[in-house]
């Protein structure tokens, strides 16, 4: 079974919480019902269940899924498909992107240059790539870029004169593909094509030849080309004898280049702004990865494998030290070179072990491990079942700049769940407070004015707390539609922050239910001070109970404008849905306490009554105050916190010109256009909605748009090809 991700354990820890805390407070409750204040048994377990089940944050998982299943398809509009859906949230507080170069960063178009280094006698350029192509299969639609390359280079008609009777695919582990052969003459030989170092092993003349070739790489790899080995074997008589002792000749050396993505420096740039750390992967060569890492302006830190760790899968269970060891090093790297499919495995759980959510990107099938390892596992465009089934997100569009509007989105989402969390604490704090407090310490039957069976102690019907349940729990899903701003760096939950601004929410709502309750149970005495400001007329306990219960509910949703924002509630307009939902909710609750079938009056204590307009008002303003009050408490105690933790989190939100689409004020705008014949006036956008196009800024789920890159961004030869072969009038392939 695989393990819970982060956000599975994020709420686990948020519901073991408050279902601790509510668990004890109203245990506690139940006892003082039955034992101090006699009440039946039934009764009173009755109350303490639905109260309970109140508390509990029972709809948080809902929420939390609907919240991410939307935002899992804007994602799928962007080309990522989400196939582990709480990925999102670990998408949201990615810090470290490992990415694969070829493909990735490059456009995996392979350019063959002019320049053909020869290493064997007699050998001419044709030869070399007529071998090339025989160490591929000529005769099926190209594997791959390389394969590609080779067979659109070569004399395939002249392939056709030979027999291939094995293959052996390209490997990561091997780094080069193999055929064995039959010619016209019933000789057999072999023929290969891969990395230059790996095929320079074979060779039998190695010792003569590797400064050479090891010199005619570097210079290469200096100006940013890559380098296709190619070898063959000398004919025998039969195949036995080409698999006892092989004499391989080293050919030649193919040269070609594969130019980064037209977007890929912007995404690059754009990903660090966001607090995202890229570091490039390669198996390619040293120098090359330097050469891309100065096309890309990224650090140019470029780390071999030799100096990364290994693991034997014998020696059990991964080392818990890789991280104390080798993390300072990868961390310090801007990429690693050289490296084997097992080293991105081990350097995702290095960094892991340092602290970091690492994303990796991946293609192959030796990828799986290292993809299934990272936080955010991410398959790149094209690549294996293999790789999809390991990934949590599968990019369908080339490039990385897909993943920075998914960075943009996923941030989003995780402020929406935050500010939900946030509510949903508040509230069961609000319901298990008042409650606990009333219970033990309010009792109505010691105020005068009031009938003789009176309770002991305060507490609501069952239906009351039934009624708030399903009309807040229900309609707040809209949340997952709400306007917020992505924050500019990665998110982290941080749940003592969270708790304690809950706390203050929640807090400040039990004190005014708490504030109210008494000053209407003492609203039938003379001199009260409820007459004395001349209010509505309460007419018996079960409207009283009726007023507490519209109290209750209204400060419930009232609250989730506070937890919304981390500054005053007005800096910024709630989302059209979750707006048209408060209203929704606060209204039924208000017209369900003003038409409640009964005033109470021949039922007794036991149910509660209808109240009238004018006090249904006063609740209403009486709500607003606290609420404004509540909102107020909430901005000094976050700046509180901002002031000891040094850390601003809305002040680390991203800037935005104007309203998101989500926004009431943007559907208002939308509206008034509609009806006045106005153009809706969007973010960024024309007179038509449109987004416009800026220098490498951010539309509405902020994509990178194509102004920021400039049209040069690479230069081509004479025949308008990309040419790396100097004295042929072409030049390096380079990001302008």
């Amino acid at each position: 079974p695989s393990l819970p991700g982060h956000f599975q354990k994020v709420l686990m820890a948020i519901t073991r919480s408050l279902l601790f805390i509510s668990i004890v407070l109203v245990v506690i409750s139940l006892c003082v019902l039955i034992f101090r204040d006699g009440e039946g048994i039934l009764d009173a377990m009755t109350f303490a269940v639905v109260l309970l089940v109140a508390s509990i944050p029972i709809a948080m998982p809902v929420v939390s899924v609907a919240t991410m299943a939307l935002g899992s398809r804007k994602l799928a509009e962007k080309k990522a498909i989400v196939t582990r859906l709480s990925s999102i949230e670990e998408v949201a507080g990615m810090d470290m992107l490992c990415s694969d170069k070829t493909g990735t960063l490059t456009l995996n178009k392979m350019v063959l240059q002019d320049e053909l280094p020869i290493f064997t006698a007699g050998v001419t350029r044709e030869d070399v790539l007529q071998y090339a192509a025989l160490a591929a299969k000529w005769l099926e639609p190209p594997k791959d870029a390389l394969d590609t390359l080779v067979l659109n280079a070569a004399d395939i008609s002249a392939c056709n004169a030979y027999e291939q009777i094995d293959y052996v695919p390209f490997d990561p582990r091997t780094k080069r593909t193999a055929s064995t052969l039959r010619d016209q003459a019933g000789s057999y030989f072999k023929a290969s094509k891969g990395a230059p170092h790996v095929v320079l092993a074979l060779a039998h003349d190695m010792n003569q030849i590797k400064d050479q070739v090891e010199e005619v790489i570097a210079r290469l790899a200096e100006r940013g080309v890559r380098s296709l080995a190619v070898a063959r074997t000398r004919p025998v008589a039969n195949v036995a004898e080409l698999d006892n002792a092989p004499v391989w000749e080293f050919m030649g050396i193919l040269t070609f280049l594969d130019p980064p993505r037209p977007d890929t420096a912007a995404t690059i740039k754009k990903a660090n702004q966001y607090g995202v750390g890229v570091k490039m992967i390669t198996g390619d060569h040293k120098a090359i990865a330097v050469d891309m890492c100065h096309q890309l302006n990224m650090g140019d830190k470029i780390q071999g494998c030799e100096g990364l760790p290994t693991y034997d899968p014998a020696a059990g269970a991964l080392p818990k030290t890789i991280g104390e060891e080798f993390g300072p090093m990868i961390e310090a790297a801007d990429g690693f070179a050289q490296v084997f499919p097992e080293h991105k495995f081990l350097i995702v759980e290095a960094l892991q072990q340092r602290g970091w959510m690492v994303g990796m990107t991946g293609d192959g099938v030796n990828d799986a491990p290292a993809l299934k390892k990272a936080g955010v596992g991410i398959a790149v465009s094209g690549a294996t079942d293999a790789a999809r089934a390991a990934s949590d997100i599968v990019l369908t569009d080339e490039g990385l700049g897909v993943l920075v509007d998914a960075i943009i989105i996923a941030r989003r989402i995780f402020q929406r769940m935050k500010n939900y969390v946030i509510y949903r604490v508040s509230c069961t704090i609000q319901l298990l407070l008042f409650f606990f407090i009333t219970v033990l310490c309010i009792h109505p039957d010691s105020y005068k004015g009031w009938d003789d069976d009176v309770p002991p102690s305060f507490k609501l019907p069952v239906i009351a707390l039934v009624i708030i349940t399903i009309l807040n729990d229900g309609t707040i899903i809209s949340i997952a539609y709400d306007a917020v701003r992505p924050s500019a760096g990665p998110e982290k939950w941080r749940l003592p922050q969270v708790f304690a601004i809950a706390s203050v929410l929640g807090g400040v709502a039990t004190i005014s239910s708490i504030l109210l309750l008494v000053v209407m149970l003492d609203s039938q005495a003379e001199g009260s001070a409820w007459g004395a400001m001349g209010l509505p007329e309460i007419e018996n306990y079960s409207q009283l109970m009726m007023a507490i219960y519209l109290k209750i509910s209204i400060s419930d949703f009232l609250t989730v404008f506070a937890a919304r924002t981390r500054s005053n509630f007005l800096s910024r307009a709630p989302g059209t849905l979750l707006f048209f939902a408060a209203l929704v909710a606060t209204v039924a609750s208000t017209l369900i306490a003003v038409y409640w079938p009964s005033d109470g009056s021949e039922e007794g204590n036991e149910a509660m009554g209808a109240i009238s307009g004018s006090l249904a008002f006063v609740i209403w303003i009486y709500d607003i105050v606290f609420f404004l009050l509540q909102d107020a408490l909430k901005v000094g105690f976050i700046q509180a916190i901002n002031s000891y933790t040094g850390i601003n989190e809305d002040e680390n939100k991203m800037d935005e010109d104007g309203e998101p689409p989500e926004s009431i004020l943007y559907f208002a705008k939308k509206m008034k256009g509609k009806i006045f014949g106005e153009g809706p006036v969007g973010r960024r956008g024309d007179s038509k909605g449109h987004f416009a196009p800026l220098d490498t800024e951010e539309d509405d789920e902020g994509r990178l748009s194509d102004g920021g890159i400039d049209e040069r961004a690479f230069i081509t030869g004479d025949q308008g090809s990309l040419n790396a072969n100097p004295g042929k009038g072409g030049q390096v392939a380079r990001m302008v």
